[in-house]
């Protein structure tokens, strides 16, 4: 059989880099039944072709076949893989310039926060699988994608059973500052990063927490340069710059990337002033200088 995949960020993020972890599973499976796998491409005959989509506002591609395989979060946020190839070791060579490791050591989240699909999408949180499963032989960089592995004992039992080795890690959705204890600080500091330390601030109620530890940072010595915070943007923009200017008030090292809202399977959509508070605003660093307000009056915005 001749498989064709279809990685729709791919074809519309031109310098996108990062790997499609459901696409190199299928590329490993249908291999292993002794099946072609290319990239689809518009004029070739398939007998299968995959498509994926990570993000319900990327475009569809109008010329894949009708009976295209779809799946991922930006097409269905319920379908799964086929066991068969969920448990498959994923292909790299389908990605040659990717020199990392990706994959979970834990799936789901146990909140029900409202901005969130990934309870509805993988439910409770639940161990997946050991780190030692993940990672590849000819690189020590791995970067995880769980959502929550701090609230999984079996997730922070993997972390743990990483510090030590030269595994460098990168969890890249964002810890949960709420659950980081001072023992845990301590753990950060024997775990090898491959830049940032990732933490996400939605809500007002997190900056006490990020008080905390920052004081348990400084007293392990781990670099607070490598704290990198993804801060939530609603339509309340003054919630947000609070957020922004109490982060940059508790250490000015920190790094802050703001995210706007979207969710287009809900009808939520960034406004202009949300896109300007992520792309101008903190993306510049001129929250350092100015607040919100004031960078509103000097643009002259209304």
């Amino acid at each position: 059989m001749l498989i064709g995949l279809h990685d729709a960020e791919k074809e519309h993020l031109k310098n996108k880099t990062f790997p499609n972890y459901a696409l190199m599973k299928i590329a490993a499976w249908h291999k292993m039944q002794g099946d072609q796998v290319s990239w689809w491409l518009p004029l070739y005959n398939y007998d299968k072709v995959y498509s994926s989509k990570v993000f319900d506002f990327t475009p569809e591609n109008p010329y894949l076949p009708e009976d295209t395989e779809k799946g991922g979060t930006g097409y269905d946020v319920k379908k799964k893989l086929l066991p068969e190839i969920e448990d498959m070791y994923p292909d790299y060579s389908i990605y040659p310039n990717c020199d990392y490791a990706i994959g979970f050591i834990t799936r789901g989240c146990p909140n029900n926060c409202e901005w969130c699909g990934v309870p509805e999408k993988e439910g409770k949180i639940k161990p997946y699988r050991e780190w030692q499963e993940i990672v590849r032989h000819d690189t020590n960089k791995l970067i995880l994608m769980d959502n929550n592995i701090l609230a999984s004992r079996y997730g922070i039992n993997q972390l743990g059973n990483l510090a030590g080795t030269d595994i460098r890690i990168d969890l890249n959705q964002g810890m949960d500052i709420r659950l980081v204890k001072e023992e845990l600080s301590e753990l950060f500091k024997d775990l090898k990063w491959i830049r940032f330390i990732r933490f996400s601030c939605d809500t007002k109620a997190q900056l006490p927490y990020f008080e905390n530890v920052i004081q348990w940072f400084e007293k392990y010595k781990v670099g607070i340069s490598k704290v990198f915070i993804y801060v939530l943007v609603r339509k309340d923009l003054e919630d947000a710059d609070y957020r922004v200017q109490e982060l940059n008030r508790i250490n000015k090292n920190i790094n802050i990337y703001a995210q706007a809202e979207r969710n287009e399977r809900k009808g939520i959509v960034p406004n202009k002033m949300q896109l300007e508070f992520a792309q101008r605003y903190v993306y510049g660093r001129l929250y350092r200088h100015e607040n919100w307000n004031q960078y509103c009056k000097r643009k002259d915005f209304k």
